[in-house]
């Protein structure tokens, strides 16, 4: 293995743990407060996080969909690598994603959790797509994965109405 592909191990290992935690810190809160709270409460803190890095793209909303792509992909970690984008669209009017691969939702299958449990943390880490682009100045449709579904996550952008 060269250092390169030693890099790249490590980081889709930092980026599963990170999984890991989502789902940990999920499942102690159910208990304590139950599901659908436990799935709110963590959305509205990576929503937050999402927020946070939402400069990073502004400059290019309205319409700068060429721009916002190369900037999204190249700020994904190993420039979108690990989740194996495929840009379906980019134009004047719009972007859309579709990621066939995701380090965390494979962390998550991994650790043996079912379909349902699987798709509700993808819905979680999910939201940061939102905090990101909506702060930013786009209207974002976004799908994560689904029980069923190939690949993970889809992202529709468009300019905000």
């Amino acid at each position: 293995m060269n250092e390169t592909e030693d890099l790249r191990q490590q980081l889709t290992m930092a980026l599963k743990s990170r999984a890991l935690v989502y789902s940990a810190v999920y499942m102690e809160l159910i208990p304590e407060v139950g599901a659908p709270r436990a799935e709110a409460i963590l959305k509205r803190a990576i929503y937050k996080r999402g927020a946070a890095i939402s400069p990073k793209f502004a400059p290019h909303a309205p319409t700068d969909f060429v721009g916002l792509r190369d900037k999204f992909l190249d700020f994904v970690p190993d420039h979108g690598r690990l989740f194996s984008p495929e840009v379906r669209r980019c134009d004047s009017g719009g972007l859309d994603i579709k990621f066939h691969d995701c380090p965390l939702k494979n962390a998550w299958v991994e650790a043996g959790y079912d379909d349902e449990t699987v798709a509700t943390l993808c819905r979680i880490a999910g939201i940061v797509d939102n905090g990101t682009f909506e702060n930013a100045g786009f209207q974002l449709d976004a799908k994560t994965w689904t029980p069923g579904d190939t690949g993970c996550c889809s992202l529709s952008l468009r300019p905000e109405v």
